[in-house]
């Protein structure tokens, strides 16, 4: 599943690649997750101008003229891909064609991916804007296990498994921990290995894609990963499901109960 990093930079690239240009033909191939008809999205947005690409939480938001946004969110399985006018895409769910040829598609092979026209605000923060504070204040109240808490999209937006793992093998806190059993100074270092590791990784990935979507990259990750083993300082990597998710993690990673 793509998590914040992909897709910051996934926004950056179609911000370079396609802001400015005029939206001629939204191919709608699969409509069953819209929270509209197809004709009304394409209606929506057909004409109008990209004026910007941003991310939002674990979504993309694409803003058009006339006040128009088309967020899309991946699901599991979703990719974005540039489009080769002599080959379209399989598992095509949506197609953007803009003036002069440049294209590109959300494709999804179990058909998850979600478009949707205008999405309202949340008011969840997300990852890399959240205060010190305000997480802090999470921990303080929850027995949630950090892991799972650290993926909740309704206390903080944007971080998947992948980057839970690498966040919390940073902090040196094990994935099992109580929330609220982490002392002070402990999830301070927590918060701090949120921006730390996020912002690394948006860096690393922005460096591999340039500007092509060669879509999710995980060949830099310290610890989540079934092939490593190891890390680098030849600490076993352990592995265990939290949550129905596979999570990896050390023995030197600090338990708070």
């Amino acid at each position: 599943m793509a998590e914040l990093p992909d897709l910051t930079v996934f926004a950056k690239i179609l911000e370079r690649r396609f802001k400015g240009q005029v939206l001629e033909t939204l191919e709608v191939s699969v409509a069953k997750k819209l929270n509209t008809t197809g004709a009304e999205l394409k209606k929506a947005h057909e004409g109008r101008e990209l004026i910007k690409v941003e991310r939002s939480g674990k979504t993309l938001q694409l803003f058009f003229s006339g006040a128009q946004v088309l967020g899309l969110h991946l699901m599991l399985r979703g990719e974005l891909v540039l489009i080769d006018q002599d080959a379209p895409p399989r598992f095509q769910i949506l197609a953007f064609h803009f003036e002069g040829g440049d294209a590109f598609a959300l494709i999804d092979l179990q058909k998850q991916a979600t478009p949707t026209l205008n999405p309202k605000p949340v008011d969840v923060p997300d990852a890399l804007e959240m205060e010190e504070g305000h997480f802090l204040a999470i921990l303080s109240k929850k027995r949630t296990v950090i892991k799972t808490l650290l993926m909740d999209q309704h206390l903080l937006r944007g971080i998947g498994n992948s980057y839970g793992d690498e966040i919390l093998y940073h902090a040196g806190i094990s994935p099992f921990s109580i929330a609220k059993a982490i002392p002070e100074k402990s999830a301070k270092k927590l918060f701090a290995s949120i921006g730390k590791v996020l912002n690394k990784a948006i860096e690393q990935l922005a460096d591999e894609n340039g500007d092509e979507l060669k879509g999710e990259l995980r060949d830099f990750m310290k610890v989540h990963s079934s092939s490593l083993g190891k890390t680098a300082k030849g600490e076993n990597i352990l592995s265990e499901k939290i949550g129905g998710r596979k999570s990896y993690y050390t023995k030197g990673q600090k338990l708070f109960v």
